[in-house]
Formats: C-alpha cells, sequence, structure tokens
C-alpha cells in the first residue's frame, strides 16, 4: 500500500454533481454500474450481481467507500448515483507508469449507462482533479484505459491528458495517457 498522500477531501461539488462516499441508498445504481454489458464492455464485462451485492454490502459496513480519493458520482438535485470516481495511486507492481518507481495518481472514471453523453464525466474528473491540484504538489496523473475505448480515450484528451504510451494488460491493448496535475489549478 502506497503512502504517498492522495486526495482527502471527502465531498467535492460541481455545478451538477456532487462527488461523495456511497451510501446505502446506492445500492441499486452501483449494481446497475457493475453488472451493465455496455457500461462494463472495456473493464473486464459484467460482473455476477451476487458478488456485486456481497461486495457493496461489506464496503458500507466496512466504511470502506470512504477511503481517500474514492467516490460516487451523483445528481447534485436527486442525489441520485451517476456513476463512481476514483483518484488513487496506481500499483507499481503494475504496467504503465510514467515514473521509475511508479505510484502515480490515477484517475478512473465510470457512468451509468443512462448517463452518458451528458457530460458527467468531463464534470467530474474536472471537479476532482481541480481539488487535488489544489490539495497535492505538482505530480503525473495518469488515465489508462483500453485502446479500443475511443469514447474514453477521447475524453482523456479533452481532460487534456495525452497518449504516451501503449502495454498490455487484462488481456487487452491499454493506451497510458498524462498530464501534470497543476494543469488543473484555478
Amino acid at each position: 500500500m502506497s503512502q504517498l498522500r492522495t486526495l482527502s477531501a471527502t465531498e467535492i461539488p460541481s455545478e451538477r454533481l456532487l462527488l461523495r462516499k456511497a451510501q446505502a441508498a446506492d445500492r441499486e445504481g452501483f449494481i446497475e454500474l457493475m453488472t451493465d454489458p455496455e457500461v462494463r464492455a472495456y473493464l473486464g464485462g459484467p460482473r455476477p450481481r451476487s458478488e456485486v451485492e456481497q461486495h457493496f454490502d461489506q464496503a458500507i459496513s466496512a466504511d470502506a467507500s470512504s477511503g481517500p480519493g474514492n467516490y460516487v458520482i451523483a445528481d447534485n438535485t436527486t442525489n441520485r448515483l451517476v456513476g463512481t470516481l476514483m483518484l488513487g495511486r496506481r500499483s507499481a507492481d503494475r504496467p504503465g507508469r510514467v515514473a521509475e518507481d511508479g505510484e502515480e495518481l490515477e484517475l478512473g472514471y465510470v457512468l451509468r449507462r443512462g448517463a452518458w453523453g451528458a457530460g458527467y464525466a468531463f464534470e467530474a474528473a474536472t471537479a476532482a482533479l481541480r481539488a487535488a491540484a489544489a490539495e497535492l504538489p505538482d505530480q503525473p496523473v495518469l488515465v489508462v484505459t483500453q485502446t479500443a475505448n475511443k469514447r474514453s480515450l477521447k475524453l482523456a484528451a479533452r481532460l487534456g491528458f495525452r497518449p504516451i504510451s501503449t502495454f498490455e494488460e487484462f488481456g487487452a491493448e491499454q493506451t497510458l495517457c498524462t498530464a501534470p496535475l497543476s494543469t488543473f489549478r484555478i
């Protein structure tokens, strides 16, 4: 486990969204997110519902979802789960890094299919990266996605990330994109 700091904010508001820790009311939305074949197409496929239910229930009871950098993306009007966002440390054991010792900040996000195309991923990622830039020293931030996931690569580019390499992981070619955290300072 990394000793490097990550984003500590427990809530991050944006114009339409609130990044917050998971709540029991998020259960069905989270299950939908993790079991939807289209949502999970580039993430190893849908997970079995029973496995997702067990994982969510354990995370809520252990308050594991409140770990630094792990957020539910919620609509700030309805408080309904739109997706999830993670800004954590990429393990040095995994391929895809820019620093020799690894452990760079890594941004990951996934949205429910009904939320696609509304700009929520861009808004949530921008809010999280701005909060991180205000709290942490400048450092590289990574986005890693399957090369076949053209929508995710387009979003990474729109956020200001640039592709720097590809590598094989999880049985598919992955694209490593990076941007300096200072890019997101306001």
